[in-house]
């Protein structure tokens, strides 16, 4: 997401979904404010036209990721509905914004290509401009890191790659925590508390915990690395990790 202004100063918002690999503009649209609802929306839309991703990259703004909020919060709407398309979601470091490099670079070029132009005085005018950027860069602007290939060209190239069918086909339950210095988290289940072993390499990293029936998946939202499976047993209050899986190659999105 990054901010605009139309004739006059009047602010406002627009937001991006690009293609990591090949830098294709998925969408573009732009917003008087870019809220939960707005990211949800617009991931949706267009997760239908081209697909799941396996992941997401964002910044840790409060429309994307509640994890760094103070309170006990749980995870905001967008969170829940990565979560249940089995989407690892990735957020960039605090106080790190080259970790999202591609779409910075991105808003860069967006902002010089509409600040050559007349300002729009309306959203609707400021949507018209967005869909001649969107063409001319996807179809006509060939990039050196892409070969010399357009994004569009680029897209085409390579098969795409989406969340597993195994998390697909689970209702997961979604929970924020903390590693603590034994190396585990904690879970109420089936009437106890539970130890959740994870290791103590991550002591001290917020993770996500999706909880589907007995079995449980623990990403860290900075990385999107799977660091733990369980499969809780209801005779004991530690549960070891089940032995890792790969990380699904990263999607569209």
């Amino acid at each position: 997401m990054t901010h605009w202004s139309l004739a006059g100063g009047v602010p406002v918002e627009i937001i991006t979904w690009l293609d990591d690999h090949s830098r294709l503009v998925l969408h573009i649209s732009a917003h008087t404010t870019v809220t939960v609802k707005v990211v949800t929306s617009t991931f949706l839309a267009t997760a239908k036209l081209h697909g799941l991703p396996a992941s997401t990259l964002t910044d840790n703004g409060m429309i994307f990721t509640t994890r760094f909020a103070r309170g006990k919060g749980g995870p905001n709407h967008f969170e829940h509905v990565i979560a249940q398309h089995g989407i690892v979601q990735k957020n960039g470091h605090p106080g790190h914004p080259q970790t999202q490099g591609k779409i910075e670079r991105f808003h860069q070029t967006l902002k010089r290509w509409l600040g050559a132009r007349p300002p729009a005085t309306t959203l609707i005018e400021l949507t018209t401009q967005l869909a001649a950027f969107e063409h001319v860069y996807n179809h006509e602007r060939a990039h050196r890191s892409l070969g010399r290939r357009t994004p569009a060209q680029a897209y085409a190239a390579l098969p795409k790659t989406g969340p597993t069918l195994e998390l697909l086909q689970r209702h997961w339950r979604v929970r924020h925590d903390t590693v603590d210095t034994a190396g585990a988290i904690t879970l109420r289940w089936a009437g106890k508390l539970r130890h959740l072993g994870i290791g103590r390499t991550h002591n001290g990293h917020h993770v996500l915990l999706l909880v589907a029936g007995a079995d449980t998946l623990v990403i860290r939202p900075d990385t999107g690395e799977i660091i733990a499976e369980h499969q809780l047993d209801p005779n004991r209050d530690y549960q070891p990790k089940k032995p890792q899986k790969p990380l699904p190659k990263e999607g569209p999105l």
